[in-house]
């Protein structure tokens, strides 16, 4: 896919709105593999006090971090804010489609890092949602709140703001 403009780069206001906006999020191909990208995203986003909707076919009716995991997006029974795509860029054509489907709307779709889908993001865009791609939201949630830097990371953001505590262990809300 080739790069267009308004999805190559996003303003941190324009992440940190997103993430202080939704409070529940679908995670499309979560895995109850402790090892996988989206069972340590999915953990990041409950232990930030999000709720968490794993969807997983091969994975549904049973529990992945205490939560029950459905077949389909369609099969959630509540209104959802955000889906996270943890699919190739292929399947997110369909998964869009899918998304379209429900009613109400979602408000963002966020697609993991490494997945693009510039068609896809047009037509849900279309539609009224928000639309971000190739990127993580553990990690932008991170280098925002200034948790990344404890692993000595770059987070990209100078303030000299008093980082906002949350309950429990060395939580950061977001600035």
């Amino acid at each position: 896919m080739s790069g267009e403009a308004g999805h190559d780069s996003y303003d941190n206001k324009e992440i940190t709105d997103v993430l202080c906006s939704v409070g529940s999020v679908a995670i499309v191909g979560a895995s109850a593999n402790p090892i996988r990208p989206s069972f340590f995203v999915a953990k990041y986003l409950l232990d930030k006090g999000y709720r968490v909707i794993p969807v997983n076919p091969g994975h549904a009716g049973r529990e992945i971090l205490g939560q029950m995991t459905f077949a389909r997006l369609a099969d959630i029974p509540d209104p959802i804010d955000m889906v996270d795509i943890f699919r190739g860029s292929d399947a997110v054509p369909g998964i869009v489609d899918e998304i379209l489907a429900l009613k109400p709307l979602p408000a963002v779709v966020w697609m993991q890092l490494t997945v693009r889908h510039d068609a896809a993001a047009r037509k849900a865009e279309a539609a009224g949602l928000k639309v971000i791609m190739n990127r993580c939201p553990k990690i932008e949630y991170a280098r925002l709140s200034g948790e990344i830097g404890w692993n000595g990371v770059n987070s990209r953001v100078i303030s000299a703001r008093k980082p906002v505590m949350r309950g429990g262990f060395q939580h950061f809300g977001l600035r």
